[in-house]
């Protein structure tokens, strides 16, 4: 087994290849999709079709964005968790999707990327719908990890052999430490994933935005200590920013 660690548009791309089959971590972005179909067939030398499972953490566009379409073209299978209700549900659901993706196109400016086409549809059906600690049909030596708090749906994935996990955006690195994602839904669920991860004792934890990393016991007391007691969001950040303005004026 061999874990491919590429940059995508705004995020780590993590391609699992085994002889016989391969795996994405996440769906990455649209804008991903040429990367992707450019990497496994010229420089692994495999065909798409050996790409056998997309797993989505969550629905955000850099990592469901490409995942659709790799399904519709390649004929792979998606995990994902399927809540009650989707997460981009009714009117605000939608405008949040756009605010994502807006926000998405912001971050690869920052990051001194061309724009490209991030559209991806808000809604998700996946193929196959995990419980907690299953093993990935197929990839046995893959456990499903449910570690909800930046939304209600985050997946993490435990490689059980070499104790690597990819947590997707559940921990970010912003200027050499490590701190919670933004935005945080549940914070109360988050601090529970957090020690999830402490408790599992891996050896190396692969993050979406920040490479594969080892956190000590200094790095999850800091994180412990930073993460949100309230909900953090994109509304609730222009709510604070409205008061202040009121309160300036």
């Amino acid at each position: 087994m061999k874990i491919h660690h590429i940059n995508g548009y705004i995020q780590s791309i993590y391609l699992v290849e085994y002889p016989e089959k391969i795996m994405l971590l996440d769906g990455c972005c649209r804008a991903d999709v040429p990367l992707l179909e450019h990497y496994i067939q010229t420089e692994l030398q495999r065909s798409m079709q050996d790409l056998k499972v997309i797993i989505v953490t969550h629905m955000h566009p850099d990592h469901a964005g490409a995942a659709s379409t790799l399904r519709d073209k390649y004929g792979c299978q998606i995990l994902s968790a399927l809540k009650p209700r989707q997460w981009y549900r009714g009117i605000g659901g939608r405008i949040m999707h756009l605010t994502d993706i807006a926000l998405s196109f912001w971050v690869a400016g920052r990051l001194g990327r061309a724009r490209k086409n991030l559209w991806y549809s808000p809604f998700l059906i996946p193929d196959i719908v995990p419980n907690d600690e299953m093993r990935v049909p197929g990839f046995e030596e893959w456990k499903v990890l449910e570690t909800p708090g930046h939304t209600d749906r985050d997946l993490s994935m435990l490689h059980c052999p070499s104790g690597r996990l990819y947590v997707a955006d559940l921990i970010v690195k912003v200027k050499k430490r490590f701190v919670p994602p933004f935005p945080v839904f549940h914070p109360n669920q988050y601090k529970r994933s957090i020690q999830r991860v402490i408790d599992a004792d891996v050896n190396s934890i692969m993050l979406a935005h920040g490479g594969e990393v080892a956190l000590g016991e200094v790095d999850f007391a800091f994180l412990m200590e930073v993460a949100p007691v309230v909900p953090k969001t994109p509304w609730r950040a222009v709510k604070l920013k409205i008061k202040r303005m009121l309160r300036a004026s």
